[in-house]
């Protein structure tokens, strides 16, 4: 029986199809599988087919992992403020290139120079300028997330926003999963088939439902001057990945006889 194959979503994040994490330290095994209830089961009016859904995850160790940083200054000028946050922000990418990080996964994600108000005055007088910048740096190996963390709050980065978790492996993992969720999948239909008396007799369609796999979830955040050595020995603590969270679910159309 010839096999019409849909794929109506699939997206891959970072170098090497790298997936997000749902972060949790939780003890889930490789192939744990889950009910479904995203769609419910039926044999259409004619009898002769049966729609049914099957949806599987695994659980894989992340490899990979990526930091967003801020850059914060102020100064009485908007020029002197322009001018500590570049000097700042190219210290932290010498930082980074030094420790071994390769160029292009290094990114400016957003910047901005703002006045600084006193509020309290009657004619809100600017008082002073601040600049923040946000450096993206991604494709960094789980084991030396800690030092190029604290490395960098050593050379100038004053924030961190975020800390994801990804693996590499995510394409043999997501197929596994799919190849568990189409078992889930034949399993409710032979059971329909056969609570219906009939048998399964061949596959219709499959249609398949990728989750995305670039789920950002941060570890921990701060932004401050006045904690940045504190937020570097939090970051050598903070890298304890957990598990990444890899799913696929299915809808598979069988005929019966």
């Amino acid at each position: 029986m010839k096999m019409n194959m849909k794929k109506t979503a699939y997206a891959a994040g970072l170098t090497a199809a790298m997936a997000a994490v749902t972060f949790g330290l939780g003890g889930c095994a490789a192939g744990t599988q889950f009910p479904d209830t995203l769609k419910v089961q039926n044999v259409d009016s004619t009898g002769n087919k049966i729609t049914v859904t099957g949806r599987e995850e695994v659980k894989v160790v992340p490899d990979m992992a990526e930091i967003e940083y801020s850059i914060y200054s102020s100064k009485d000028t908007a020029a002197a403020c322009q001018e500590q946050n570049n000097k700042d922000l190219s210290a932290a990418i010498e930082t980074l290139k030094s420790l071994g990080v390769e160029e292009k996964s290094i990114q400016t994600s957003s910047y901005g120079l703002n006045p600084i108000y006193d509020w309290n005055s009657s004619n809100k007088e600017v008082t002073g300028y601040e600049m923040t910048t946000r450096l993206t740096v991604s494709n960094i190996p789980i084991d030396k997330a800690g030092t190029i963390i604290s490395e960098s709050v050593a050379a100038g980065v004053n924030g961190i926003d975020s800390v994801s978790y990804f693996s590499s492996n995510y394409d043999a993992s997501y197929q596994e999963a799919l190849k568990g969720a189409m078992a889930v999948a034949k399993a409710k239909a032979d059971a329909l088939a056969e609570a219906s008396g009939k048998s399964i007799v061949g596959v219709a369609h499959v249609e398949e439902f990728g989750y995305n796999p670039y789920v950002r979830n941060s570890s921990f955040s701060g932004a401050g001057a006045a904690k940045a050595e504190t937020m570097a020995a939090a970051a050598d603590m903070a890298v304890m990945p957990g598990e990444v969270s890899v799913e696929a679910q299915v809808t598979v159309d069988y005929e019966i006889q």
